[in-house]
């Protein structure tokens, strides 16, 4: 029962639309009408707020950390697979929000929270191999892939085999929601950092 609880509270902490709500409390417009149509910190940036891009990254990520830390603490005696489980279930929910009718963002930065919060390390690497490949190719959405693909291959270098069998699922997953972008990726025509289209 404990398990199902800390699903749905993962489910609904993830499918709050940070950006959405921010974009219109400040007077940006609809998120969903602006850029790509994405619901992250990366189209809130194409608005040209950059302090409500920052905020959305920053609540985006706490919104997986937060999970994972509320499952250590209600049921510490289901260790290291309830704080997965819930980290998961944050991530899906941004995803898949039912508030936007299940059409959310693409869990880079509630992927890089949930991370952190279940093993620094981990969340470290991650954030440096997103940054260091954004700030190389000026490509957001080639960045949050790389990061997200190199999370389960640091827990499994790092020893934390349970980490990287749930971390590979949910960068299965993001690639999934990033599919259109490796299209343009293989085309050629994937918007760079500052461009109107993209992640």
């Amino acid at each position: 029962m404990t398990i199902f609880l800390l699903i749905a509270t993962g489910y609904l902490l993830g499918s709050i639309p940070f950006g959405v709500i921010l974009t219109r409390l400040f007077g940006a417009g609809d998120l969903r009408q602006i850029g790509s149509g994405n619901i992250g910190a990366t189209n809130v940036l194409r608005t040209g707020r950059k302090g409500l891009a920052a905020a959305t990254l920053l609540l985006d990520g706490a919104k997986g950390a937060v999970a994972v830390l509320l499952a250590r603490h209600v049921a510490p005696e289901l260790g290291a697979d309830a704080a997965m489980i819930a980290g998961a279930a944050a991530m899906i929910g941004h995803c898949y929000p039912v508030w936007l009718k299940f059409r959310g963002g693409k869990g880079v930065a509630t992927l890089l929270g949930l991370s952190l919060a279940l093993a620094w390390p981990i969340g470290v690497i991650f954030a440096l191999v997103w940054l260091g490949t954004t700030l190389l190719t000026r490509i957001s959405s080639l960045g949050g892939m790389a990061g997200a693909v190199a999370a389960p291959i640091a827990a499994l270098a790092l020893g934390q085999r349970s980490y990287a069998v749930g971390l590979a699922a949910l960068a299965v997953v993001l690639l999934w929601r990033h599919r259109e972008n490796i299209a343009r990726l293989r085309a050629g025509t994937e918007s760079r950092i500052g461009g109107k289209t993209g992640a």
